[in-house]
């Protein structure tokens, strides 16, 4: 037999003989138990050494694609399965990242410009060593837990213990594994509300119940639920804050039902008017509430730390449920925000970024009506990074977005947080503020009054 091998300058030959014997085993152009040519003279046919032909050889018996027989040769193995043979060394079509508007006023985008990498790379310099190369525990690092209770005891009023703090990498992840643990049958959410959320229940095959939100928050379901999820200090996305008369009711409604109350508080850090909010888990005397925090705003998102606070009582059926799982959050990043939170940095910089967030908010308010004018009307300001905008009868949601995206400006949809789309109608936009410079929101504004203002 004589084999048609064709090199290319592009890789060692080898590795050519190999595919092209390969490809031929694989279309059958060569048959089954066939014999190949001995090493020597198929190394003579091509003009190689032995040696490659025999690493050829080699790799292919690796593989099962041809066998020996002692002091006989090589031989074709039976493929016994169909097999339609792709070249998986075509030249790679890279990804190319999307192409980024102008200005974005996206949602859920924080200001790392602000944020102190000195101060965190130096933690990190002083943590990077052998002893961090193990996975965390599953529950997190105990001294990350620690700190987070003092901060959540001084800063949201929770007098929760350590134990009952679980480490995670996002509010997905936490809710899957809720659905894992507590194998809820009816799930509820907010209408309008965190879509994240609803598409993880919907992944966990579960179908939520929409509730719908009113002037004092969340409103009390009016079916039995085993979970409702809802963000009481600053309401995804209206903006509300929820009523201590509206706490008290969804107190009493999930003791009375043996329900759970997920409390999501995102970004409750970032309040503008009055004093802080206390959280719903706060009031919990009946230990309804399961707590979520998140670092994803008052850090930076990158940085995947997410907690879960449980309810005593569900602590030790928790750490038997999760015993043999593992940490899916960087332990070194556990340890240098740990670190971080205990020698004041994450205190200080929350209040720097209260700060600054609070004239990136007072500043896009002002460029809003100074430029659009009292047609568009701005709610949900009070708290967080993003307003919600209602715009003039003559503008429809879908052209405000494509008006925007006409002169480089991205803004977010607020329909594509409305579950049910025979609810209220939306006419209007979300506009986020985290990311945006004080100049880069005048320009952004500047922008899309010139196309939104035209009838």
């Amino acid at each position: 037999m004589e084999l048609q091998i064709i090199f290319s300058t592009d890789e060692p030959k080898y590795m050519t003989i190999y595919k092209q014997i390969k490809k031929q085993v694989l279309t059958n152009v060569i048959h089954a138990h066939e014999q190949l040519p001995p090493k020597r003279l198929l190394a003579s046919q091509l003009n190689v050494s032995i040696q490659t032909v025999q690493t050829a050889y080699e790799q292919l018996i690796s593989e099962g694609f041809i066998y020996t027989i002692e002091r006989n040769g090589y031989y074709v193995s039976e493929v016994e399965f169909p097999y339609s043979f792709e070249d998986s060394f075509k030249p790679i079509v890279e990804i190319e990242e999307n192409e980024n508007p102008t200005i974005s006023f996206r949602n859920g985008q924080v200001d790392a410009a602000h944020f102190p990498f000195s101060v965190w790379t130096k933690y990190v310099k002083d943590h990077f060593q052998s002893n961090m190369m193990p996975n965390a525990k599953w529950q997190g690092e105990a001294m990350l837990r620690n700190q987070i209770t003092r901060y959540i005891r001084k800063a949201k009023g929770i007098h929760c213990q350590p134990k009952q703090i679980f480490i995670f990498n996002g509010t997905q992840q936490q809710l899957k594994v809720l659905s894992q643990f507590l194998k809820p049958t009816a799930v509820g959410i907010e209408n309008p509300g965190f879509h994240r959320v609803y598409y993880t229940w919907k992944q966990s095959r579960l179908e939520p119940t929409l509730v719908q939100v009113d002037e004092q928050g969340c409103t009390v379901p009016t079916v039995p639920l085993d979970l409702l999820y809802t963000t009481p200090a600053h309401q995804f996305p209206k903006g509300t804050i929820m009523s201590i008369t509206r706490k008290g009711e969804l107190l009493q409604w999930a003791a009375a039902h043996q329900s759970y109350i997920i409390e999501d508080d995102y970004d409750a850090e970032f309040r503008y008017k009055g004093n802080p909010i206390p959280p719903l888990a706060q009031l919990d005397y009946e230990e309804r509430v399961i707590y979520f925090g998140s670092f994803s705003k008052t850090m930076i998102p990158s940085i995947r730390v997410s907690y879960i606070i449980l309810p005593m009582h569900l602590v030790d059926s928790f750490e038997q449920f999760m015993q043999f799982d593992k940490s899916m959050v960087s332990r070194l990043d556990q340890v240098v925000l740990a670190h971080f939170m205990k020698d004041g940095h994450f205190e200080k910089h929350i209040a720097k970024m209260r700060k600054l967030y609070s004239e990136k908010r007072q500043h896009l308010i002002d460029e809003i009506k100074n430029r659009l004018g009292d047609e568009f009307i701005i709610t949900g300001d009070d708290a967080g990074l993003h307003i919600v905008l209602h715009l003039p009868d003559y503008l429809t949601e879908q052209q405000a977005l494509q008006k925007a995206k006409s002169v480089g400006v991205t803004v977010d949809a607020y329909s594509q947080f409305q579950f049910d789309r025979t609810g209220e109608t939306s006419n209007k936009v979300v506009i986020g503020y985290g990311t945006l410079s004080l100049e880069q929101i005048t320009q952004g504004i500047a922008a899309i009054s010139t196309v939104w203002k035209s009838k």
